[in-house]
């Protein structure tokens, strides 16, 4: 059977995902997103282009890809499943990468941030921050407290767009190098320290972290495809 099957070029194929988004509005936000970071790449002394999102990890380990003679074992007995949080901020023209971390990350820290990312880039007159469209965003308190930095102004994402937001891959970067098959699961303050050791080297910013998200090169955000 199967070798009819191949004779009349029939196969078993590997199913590609389709990535689209609804949003009806989707050019006009590309176009948003696309004017903020060159904005943010023509005058970088005032204007900053950045990146926001969440991120959860737990004490337990991910499974994940290992070598030798036996199946690697991402060890989850003996200890509760903690969650820690973290809320990072990339920067689109030089990689900078600014962190807030907690066991939540609830409307007060989101709005910890803006005020952090305000700190961090005092000579901006503009800091545009592009997100998604998570209710945490758009809470009631924190648009409000956004009143007190008129120099931030969101950005947002067109809806079920993951790809338009190049923090995603920072990480999956976190989850490659750090999470995966790590032996922390009985030492959460050892494993947030490994994280945070991880993320301080894009602290000065990092080209090769353009590069990776596709900020940098052929990517789809450097290329800014146009095509929802």
């Amino acid at each position: 059977m199967w070798r009819y099957l191949n004779r009349q070029g029939l196969k078993l194929r590997s199913a590609r995902g389709q990535q689209f988004s609804p949003d009806p509005a989707y050019q006009a936000k590309l176009i948003d997103l696309e004017m903020a970071r060159w904005e943010a790449r023509r005058y970088p002394r005032s204007v900053a282009a950045v990146f926001i999102d969440e991120r959860g990890f737990s004490r337990w380990p991910e499974p994940g890809l290992g070598g030798g003679a036996e199946p690697a074992v991402a060890d989850r007995l003996g200890s509760n499943n903690g969650l820690w949080r973290l809320i990072g901020g990339l920067n689109a023209v030089t990689g900078r990468v600014d962190y807030l971390d907690n066991y939540i990350a609830g409307p007060a820290k989101v709005i910890e941030s803006y005020g952090e990312l305000v700190g961090a880039y005092p000579q901006a007159e503009a800091a545009y921050v592009t997100q998604d469209n998570g209710s945490i965003h758009k809470n009631p308190e924190v648009l409000e407290a956004l009143r007190q930095w008129p120099a931030v102004q969101p950005v947002w994402l067109p809806t079920y767009a993951p790809w338009l937001n190049p923090i995603e891959k920072l990480w999956r970067w976190l989850k490659q190098d750090v999470l995966k098959l790590h032996r922390l699961a009985d030492n959460g303050e050892g494993l947030r320290r490994r994280v945070r050791d991880w993320r301080g080297q894009f602290q000065g910013g990092a080209q090769r972290l353009l590069e990776y998200v596709g900020l940098l090169g052929n990517g789809r955000l450097a290329q800014m495809t146009h095509a929802p």
